[in-house]
């Protein structure tokens, strides 16, 4: 028997109603798994807990997290705390402290599913986006001064290190040496950002050395952006920095429907400190509470955790499942064109992964 420990925090809007699906997720792989058993805690880390204690976590918040197997986030944010406040206090630090120094986000367009991308098919929009999650363009190192006069300054550093860059392009090359097209894309943009993008390049340079039978091109971002819409079938691995691998995850998600349906891995690929898995999508206070929020994106995070557990077989049945919903069509929530609520679209997946795992065991 395998057990593992799990934090769970809920978070903010819709994040407790997607949460509330993952955690049956999970209660559907014991059952379906006798070998796996999951020890579940839950935090009420949110914004509300940043009004009524001027933080968003306790002062022990990550030595209480140190210790567990996984974090699962719901969405965190609401409209009564500004952005740079909870992100700045809760997951970024996360990732930062427990070394959760890939960001892995694929992009996929999932059967059952039709993409804004109407001449491109389902094998067109199978690749996966790796990046940098730790440093980069999103450092804290910076300032401003002379605030409110005609010379006020704002100063952002982006940090770029070799052990930091180097670690994540070699992750890149061994996800690639994984998969069958072999080809690694890198986004840079060297030609205007003159020192670390440079250096950027030169490290794919480097360990690409090491792996002869992957495919290497290094592209501009604007270039590449513009190539993930008109020719999305030749990537495979995309590896870019914090920033630039922030916005191709998010125009990647758009072109296989949205960023309601995407999950992510924050990883710490040696295991040392607990992973975090979570949607993409925020808090939606609009639709808050309705019940009508769609959970395949958590849900889906929950694969990329199992993938990470060394389940894999159990990751390929919840994305089955979630294809095999979206195939049959009766099921659906309104972002989708469908009327169900958002526990009646994930009962139908959890009873997919029953009906398909017969044979699973």
């Amino acid at each position: 028997m395998k057990h593992f420990s799990i934090a769970a925090i809920p978070g903010d809007g819709i994040g407790p109603e997607v949460m509330e699906e993952g955690l049956k997720t999970l209660k559907r792989i014991e059952e379906l798994h006798g070998g796996i058993h999951f020890s579940i805690d839950a935090f009420d880390w949110n914004c509300d807990y940043y009004l009524k204690h001027g933080k968003m976590m306790p002062e022990n918040g990550l030595e209480i997290l140190r210790d567990y197997d996984v974090i699962l986030l719901g969405a965190i944010g609401a409209p009564s705390v500004p952005d740079h406040i909870s992100v700045w206090e809760l997951i970024l630090p996360i990732r930062r402290t427990f070394q959760q120094y890939i960001n892995l986000r694929p992009i996929k367009l999932l059967r059952g599913l039709d993409s804004p991308l109407r001449y491109k098919a389902h094998d067109d929009l199978d690749f996966v986006v790796v990046r940098e999650n730790t440093e980069g363009e999103y450092s804290n190192m910076g300032g401003r001064i002379h605030e409110n006069t005609p010379f006020e300054l704002a100063v952002q550093n982006n940090v770029f290190t070799r052990y930091g860059t180097e670690r994540v392009i070699k992750y890149a090359y061994s996800l690639a040496e994984k998969r069958t097209k072999k080809r690694l894309t890198a986004a840079t943009k060297s030609n205007g950002i003159n020192h670390s993008m440079p250096f950027w390049d030169e490290i794919v340079k480097e360990v690409s050395r090491n792996h002869p039978s992957i495919r290497t091109d290094i592209y501009h971002i604007d270039a590449l952006a513009a190539y993930f819409i008109t020719r999305p079938e030749e990537l495979d691995v995309v590896v870019g920095s914090n920033l630039f691998g922030d916005i191709l995850t998010d125009l990647g998600a758009a072109i296989v429907g949205g960023l309601g349906l995407a999950p992510s891995g924050n990883i710490n690929p040696e295991k040392t400190y607990p992973s975090m898995f979570e949607p993409i999508h925020g808090s939606a206070p609009d639709i808050a509470g309705k019940g009508i929020a769609n959970p395949i994106a958590q849900i889906w995070s929950i694969s990329l955790m199992m993938e990470h557990l060394g389940f894999s077989e159990v990751a390929d049945l919840i994305v089955d499942s979630i294809e095999e919903v979206l195939l049959e069509g009766k099921v659906s929530t309104p972002d989708l064109g469908g009327k169900n609520t958002t526990s009646e679209f994930g009962s139908a997946i959890h009873e997919q992964m029953t009906f398909k795992s017969m044979n699973f065991n």
